[in-house]
């Protein structure tokens, strides 16, 4: 189990910081985390509801809800969410209020799976299965796409276009209608973006393929596009230059990471310089690998990014593990911009804020229990410290919030 040290209180973790135009209590940070707890419509749920108001309460941080899809062209996983229609808007907007009422923010992080996505449930919804490149990134996926008779194609220069426009849509929704404070993109973890970004999923000879500066332009892009939609103080990004999931090479590329991630960072700062500073920039340490821990990447010297990018950068990946939460106060201490990330111990934890800034054992996470379609298992049952668990909506139905 994992035990705050005392020095917590007194760092930077419980300074306010400013996010663009939101103004934070505290720089600790609930981590996107797919919990699959969505209608099988893609609605948000009244389970949902209760499960980030509890985590609002006595925080004032960011809550970053889970990784949702703009629109279902964007791939596909059972009672994910997705932020389309006029009733997945509003369920998210009631979300977005009750989490406002207790005084903490709120941001959504804008899933495109490509590759990732499943292409069985592609095909009953007539959809295409997707991505930079016809390159699968396991013999499964290939098995069930070909069984599905839904095989990966190349994404058209048109469709890519569509997709980059549906993106600026889906910020509008998320910030002018649900109320939603930023939008997240998610270039992260092998989905879409960062397919187009790296090398290994990505063999396009047009202008979407080849070179870095090619490479990193659907990325780019959907940036500006948002940032025009909803301004960039209502946008960041989500990165992991390092991670090793869904066919992902991390430190083993053929490019350095420094390179290719380096490039997109500076970028970044180029527009900001510009007048265009996102509300900040999300990265993945090393030592995870999306939902797995990479101990052979945990040596990288990841304080690279601080060097090109001026922002808030939001860093996560393990913090709260038994073997790193001692080092934490130096790691928030050592600038002004960095906010710390949590997403396994915020699911265990619905009072982490309390519990860190006192110095308060944390209750450990089932991991079995994370992706429980659709059940209130492992979501609504951990309680405040001191409490047991509460089993009592176990069996409950989760209602859609429109």
């Amino acid at each position: 189990m994992s035990i705050p040290p005392k020095d917590l209180a007194n760092s930077n973790l419980f300074k306010p910081i400013k996010l663009g135009s939101v103004e934070l209590k505290n720089r600790l940070v609930y981590a996107p985390t797919t919990r699959f707890r969505n209608t099988k419509d893609f609605v948000a749920t009244d389970s949902m509801l209760e499960y980030y108001t509890r985590r609002a309460i006595n925080n004032g941080g960011l809550l970053i809800v889970e990784a949702t899809f703009p629109s279902l062209e964007f791939g596909l996983y059972e009672n994910a969410p997705c932020i389309k229609t006029p009733e997945q808007v509003k369920a998210f907007k009631k979300i977005v209020d009750s989490v406002h009422s207790k005084g903490s923010s709120i941001a959504v992080q804008l899933w495109n799976l490509g590759r990732t996505a499943d292409p069985k449930l592609l095909k009953k919804y007539n959809l295409p299965f997707v991505a930079p490149s016809p390159i699968y990134f396991d013999k499964n996926s290939e098995i069930t796409a070909k069984e599905a008779k839904n095989e990966l194609r190349s994404l058209t220069i048109p469709e890519i276009k569509n997709m980059i426009i549906e993106y600026s849509n889906a910020a509008k929704r998320s910030v002018n209608e649900a109320g939603f404070d930023i939008v997240e993109i998610h270039g992260a973890h092998m989905y879409l973006l960062d397919q187009f970004l790296q090398e290994s999923s990505n063999n396009r000879t047009d202008e979407y393929g080849g070179s870095i500066e090619n490479r990193a332009r659907f990325m780019l892009e959907v940036i500006d596009a948002c940032i025009e939609a909803v301004g960039a103080d209502h946008v960041a990004i989500r990165l992991s230059p390092y991670a090793e999931f869904q066919g992902g090479l991390g430190y083993k590329a053929k490019i350095n990471p420094i390179v290719t991630w380096g490039y997109v960072l500076s970028e970044l700062e180029r527009r900001a310089k510009n007048g265009n500073r996102l509300a900040y920039i999300s990265i993945v340490e090393p030592r995870v690998s999306g939902a797995n821990d990479n101990p052979d990447a945990s040596s990288v010297n990841f304080t690279w990014p601080d060097l090109i990018w001026k922002g808030p950068i939001v860093r996560a990946g393990g913090f709260l593990d038994k073997d790193n939460i001692s080092k934490l106060p130096s790691v928030v201490n050592k600038d002004d911009h960095t906010l710390i990330a949590v997403g396994r111990y915020f699911t265990s934890n619905p009072d982490l804020a309390h519990r860190l800034k006192e110095g308060l054992e944390l209750t450990p996470y089932d991991r079995s229990t994370f992706y429980k379609l659709g059940s209130n298992i492992g979501y609504l049952d951990y309680d405040s410290y001191g409490k047991p668990l509460d089993h009592s909506k176990d069996d409950i139905e989760a209602k859609a919030l429109a």
